[in-house]
């Protein structure tokens, strides 16, 4: 019995050898515990080879505790960046939003702002036309009223020189009788009475 176990032993180690070196250590150690256990075993082999199974799982369990914390930290990293990421994208949209509505908003003033110039001309159009017109009513009206002012003027012209003509007509009428009176009076030889009762006066 002894015998056949040596043999496997010795059939390990030499299958040992041909494995890669950076699992040498752990194929020495599995070497070491296939001869302690070829060999009859003490409390004191039993009791280290306890020790040492626990402190390999008490180090496996380390590790495995390094790397849980290392995958949470990879994966918070992760979260993290996933999380920036789709913040500055929707910091992105947001300024892209804003940027539009912007543009959309200066579009609509820009065209209230026209309709309010396109209706401001036409007004001043309009005033300016009936000013315009006005003017030339004004215009016309005047030269309207200096005409009449002028044919007034020519009326009253005439009716003075009328009035003279009828004054002038009257007085060499008058001078026509007086000198009739008079070729009388020398035809008579008499005085007129009148202009001597002035005299006796």
């Amino acid at each position: 019995m002894g015998e056949l176990e040596g043999s496997d032993v010795n059939k390990t180690e030499s299958s040992l050898e041909v494995v890669p070196e950076e699992h040498s250590s752990v194929l020495e150690k599995e070497s070491d515990t296939l001869n302690t256990i070829s060999q009859e075993p003490n409390d004191e082999q039993v009791t280290s080879i306890v020790d040492d199974d626990q402190k390999d799982h008490a180090d496996s369990k380390e590790t495995g505790d390094i790397d849980d914390k290392k995958d949470t930290k990879d994966s918070t990293d992760r979260d993290t960046g996933l999380a920036k990421i789709v913040a500055e994208k929707r910091l992105a949209l947001i300024k892209a939003w804003e940027e539009s509505e912007k543009t959309k908003a200066e579009n609509r003033a820009y065209k209230k702002q026209s309709a309010v110039g396109l209706w401001e001309e036409s007004r001043k159009a309009s005033i300016e036309a009936q000013l315009k017109k006005f003017e030339e009513n004004l215009e016309r009206k005047k030269v309207e009223y200096v005409l009449k002012m002028k044919n007034e003027v020519a009326e009253i012209h005439q009716y003075a020189e009328e009035k003279r003509a009828i004054v002038e007509a009257q007085k060499r009428e008058e001078f026509l009788d007086l000198e009739d009176t008079a070729a009388k009076f020398r035809s008579r030889g008499v005085a007129p009475k009148k202009f001597f009762a002035c005299f006796n006066n």
